[in-house]
């Protein structure tokens, strides 16, 4: 797939395309939707934008939602609504290459997910949508490569943990610059916390969502961050969940405060907070959510270049351990049986060059006591060792494995060890947890090294750690990863400037990372 654009491109693309693609419908699509629907539409049914996503070599996801009131549940009519649909391989659209209508159903919140297939592989392709006479901004992505394709480059940018209320999603502008084929997100696309007045944004309403409505506005308040809505309508995203899309620190069906939370009453949250996730991203089928449950483990390959697990490391893990000991119980389980067969066979299989694993929270040791003794993070892997331990004697079997991560709102690029009691034991891959999007805010630098810093001799396996918000951005090659960590001086502000922290390489066939 191509890297980056010359800026002159770049600027066409985002700044042009709209403007070109409503400009061509005057003569290429005729508003006859608003003559045929009878009951015209509130004016603004597209302003959460539009999105791809899950990219295969034949076809990609397109999604928008009609959202003409998007703060106060959405502002549709309670009636399904034809929405059509156009791609071609020209921002003009003088080449349509696949049209259609969809629904949009109030049940699914108006929203669309439309499984185009029928594409060419390892092309781009610009989309939009009608309804009611009412144009969408158009849209770009980019199919996968063949299946038998060998070549890249690829270029992925990571993201994770984006809060509100602790700043402007200032990072996805830097990331539209540098125009990734594909945006892995591994978790927290809202937050569920009460609105703060002391934050850089206050979320909407006055608590916590709860039902779907209140689960539906705070995704459409997110939406409407203009970064955010850009990058997702010019690169398909690949995404998963982690805790706060429904609660903090939630284990299944177990919620972070269950003496709060009766179990009835945290059902109804999971069916509620599922359902939205699914409306507001750019999924298929599979992922319609059944009650409290939702299937998001998937697999994505881009050729023979990489392949992309992606995991659900929320849905069937055991309770959190609260202990030494019960982390170390091998009865506890991150991802649950099926799920665990269905990662080590895709591992075992894969043509791949690169195995990726997309894992919501961390996989390697954070050892928090300065010193004799461990301290860990019961939330993460280290929670889970036994089930941890054993996949890393998995890895030392596959090719090429490389964990993507996020969670902890900093950057922490480490060695995967075969044994973490053993310094000296081998080094079977690498992980890169990627810094958050604006959780956590413009982070104290000279706090968070007096904080971390005393911890490096406990943790040799760490190659880097930073706490400055931002992406991760990968350039995929056969010979090798080059990794950047893209940082931005502040998200107190709606602008921002960006620059490489650091830069790593994972050269293919020898295990690990190191700063290049």
């Amino acid at each position: 797939m191509t890297g980056a654009v010359s800026p002159d491109r770049r600027r066409f693309l985002t700044a042009g395309a709209a403007a070109l693609g409503a400009a061509a419908s005057a003569q290429l699509w005729l508003p006859n939707t608003a003559r045929a629907a009878g009951t015209p539409l509130p004016d603004g049914v597209f302003s959460l934008g539009v999105a791809s996503g899950d990219p295969l070599p034949d076809g990609v996801v397109l999604w928008t939602r009609l959202a003409p009131d998007p703060l106060n549940g959405g502002g549709m009519p309670g009636r399904a609504v034809a929405v059509e649909w156009q791609v071609a391989e020209d921002a003009r659209f003088k080449k349509v290459v696949r049209s259609g209508t969809a629904q949009a159903r109030p049940e699914y919140g108006h929203s669309v997910h439309v499984d185009v297939r029928g594409l060419r592989a390892d092309r781009t392709y610009w989309y939009r949508f009608r309804a009611g006479g009412q144009l969408s901004r158009t849209g770009r992505t980019r199919t996968a490569p063949h299946r038998f394709h060998t070549g890249g480059p690829l270029r992925l940018a990571l993201a994770s943990c984006q809060n509100w209320q602790h700043g402007w999603f200032t990072p996805y502008a830097d990331m539209l610059d540098q125009d990734p084929d594909v945006v892995v997100f591994v978790g927290d696309y809202i937050y569920e916390s009460t609105p703060s007045a002391t934050g850089v944004r206050r979320h909407e309403g006055t608590g916590e969502p709860y039902s779907l409505t209140q689960y539906r506005n705070r995704y459409a308040q997110y939406r409407s961050d203009p970064d955010l809505a850009a990058m997702h309508a010019n690169a398909p995203f690949v995404v998963t969940f982690d805790d706060h899309e429904v609660d903090n620190d939630f284990a299944g069906d177990i919620p972070q405060d269950p003496a709060k939370q009766p179990h009835d009453a945290f059902v109804a949250r999971l069916t509620a907070a599922y359902q939205a996730f699914y409306e507001h991203m750019p999924v298929r089928a599979t992922a319609v959510p059944n009650g409290p449950h939702i299937r998001m483990h998937r697999r994505l390959d881009f050729g023979r270049l990489a392949r992309l697990n992606v995991l659900d490391t929320r849905q069937y893990r055991s309770d959190q351990a609260t202990s030494q000991a019960g982390a170390q119980d091998p009865g506890l389980t991150m991802l649950g049986a099926e799920q665990k067969r269905w990662l080590l066979e895709g591992l075992y299989r894969s043509p791949a060059r690169w195995n990726l694993i997309a894992s919501q929270i961390m996989m390697a040791e954070t050892d928090l006591k300065v010193g004799e003794g461990k301290l860990w993070y019961y939330d993460a892997w280290d929670g889970y060792q036994a089930e941890r331990n054993a996949f890393m004697r998995h890895f030392a079997r596959v090719g090429n494995p490389v964990v993507l991560s996020g969670d902890r709102h900093l950057t922490m690029v480490s060695d995967l060890k075969a044994d973490y009691a053993d310094p000296d034991s081998a080094v079977v891959g690498a992980e890169f947890v990627g810094t958050s999007i604006s959780s956590n805010g413009d982070q104290d630098q000279a706090a968070f090294r007096a904080q971390w810093d005393p911890r490096r001799a406990d943790n040799p396996h760490w190659k880097l750690l930073d706490a400055h918000r931002g992406y991760h951005l990968f350039d995929i090659r056969r010979d090798g990863i080059d990794a950047q960590v893209r940082v931005v001086d502040t998200v107190r502000a709606p602008r921002a400037t960006a620059r490489t922290r650091a830069r790593l390489r994972v050269e293919a066939g020898r295990r690990g990372v190191e700063l290049a």
